[in-house]
């Protein structure tokens, strides 16, 4: 593990508490990574104990040698006296662009890698294993929940990459893949009731300071095959403005429209039910509760869906700096899992969420 004593003298002359401390920095791969945090240890080399001052924000260096402006996540500061020959940590993450006008830029700038940036390396009881993890990023929500009855559980795992690492039109290329797993828990031997497979390819460009639009390809399947096999093809269109509303809360409006190309399987009107386009909303407060509605639907047939999703995340609760989200969702309408494209179901789960 490497560490980072860049960002020292900045940090002692601004806390007299850290003079006693001797403060580590774990460098963050690169800006993207930094939005997920940076561990700071502040280790007691004194003979005393000393209390914790941490500042509110520092300059460090991440290893693709961006120039890095991180702040303190408060929640970790609130620590106890470091004992002599002890350590505290603190967590930080990268702090947003001072500009009011432009509330997105920061991760705009972050979801394009460095060019020169180099894969990261982890060893587990596994062995070695590697990647470009700075080109992946959360795309749809990643949680587990679970209801009452024939809702059961629903898992979904989802994430975006970014093959090109460039400033040029290449770096707008990204594919995602998302896979929403049903299990029927109400059922004896607990079956796995259905799976919807979702690769997609898309070209996502900044419009602005606050604003994207995306064009892309979808296929959803249930992975069945030629007697059961449920499958929608779409080219669609997608956009996405954000709305700054202070005190670090956010608004998102997300259009989208589509057309179907291909065969679809058992599934040839599936129009009826989802319709050509979806809205999305969602508000959010930075670490804090963030409300999500999704719908689609047919107003030609006035058949359609809505899926609720509400998160906070759980170090809120006090319990530490721990990195899930307490994740709620409900559906109403038709086609929560492909195979059910047309039929109705009323559905409540509670549970957990890495991404959101």
């Amino acid at each position: 593990m490497r560490y980072s004593f860049l960002a020292l003298p900045l940090i002692a002359a601004s806390s007299p508490a850290f003079a006693q401390l001797r403060p580590l920095i774990e460098p963050p791969a690169s800006a993207a990574s930094a939005l997920s945090g940076v561990d700071v240890f502040l280790i007691n080399e004194g003979t005393q104990p000393a209390e914790v001052e941490a500042p509110a924000t520092i300059q460090t260096m991440a290893r693709d040698g961006t120039t890095l402006t991180i702040e303190l996540i408060r929640s970790t500061a609130d620590t106890a006296p470091v004992a002599p020959g002890g350590f505290a940590r603190l967590r930080y993450r990268l702090a947003p662009v001072a500009r009011p006008a432009a509330p997105r830029r920061v991760i705009a700038q972050a979801s394009t890698p460095s060019s020169t940036q180099g894969e990261d390396v982890t060893t587990s009881a596994r062995g070695t294993a590697s990647g470009f993890l700075a080109r992946f990023s959360p795309f749809e929500p990643v949680y587990g929940v679970i209801g009452t009855g024939d809702a059961g559980a629903k898992v979904q795992l989802s994430f975006a990459m970014q093959p090109f690492a460039s400033t040029g039109p290449a770096s707008y290329i990204k594919v995602a893949y998302t896979q929403t797993i049903f299990w029927a828990l109400n059922q004896p031997s607990g079956p796995i009731r259905a799976t919807t497979y979702s690769p997609e390819a898309f070209i996502d460009v900044p419009v602005g300071d606050s604003a994207r639009l995306a064009i892309g390809y979808r296929h959803d399947s249930n992975g069945g095959g030629v007697a059961n096999s449920v499958d929608i093809n779409r080219f669609y269109l997608r956009a996405n403005q954000s709305v700054a509303l202070g005190r670090d809360w956010r608004l998102d409006i997300t259009p989208q429209g589509w057309f179907y190309v291909g065969n679809q399987g058992q599934a040839d009107m599936i129009e009826r039910f989802y319709g050509y386009g979806a809205l999305g909303v969602s508000v959010e407060q930075r670490d804090g509760i963030k409300l999500a509605v999704l719908a689609r639907g047919n107003p030609v047939t006035r058949l359609g869906s809505a899926e609720l999703f509400a998160s906070y995340p759980i170090k809120r609760f006090g319990v530490g700096d721990v990195g899930i989200y307490l994740f709620g969702q409900a559906f109403h309408g038709y086609g929560e899992a492909l195979t059910d494209f047309n039929r109705v179901d009323t559905h409540a789960r509670i549970g957990l969420a890495f991404t959101r």
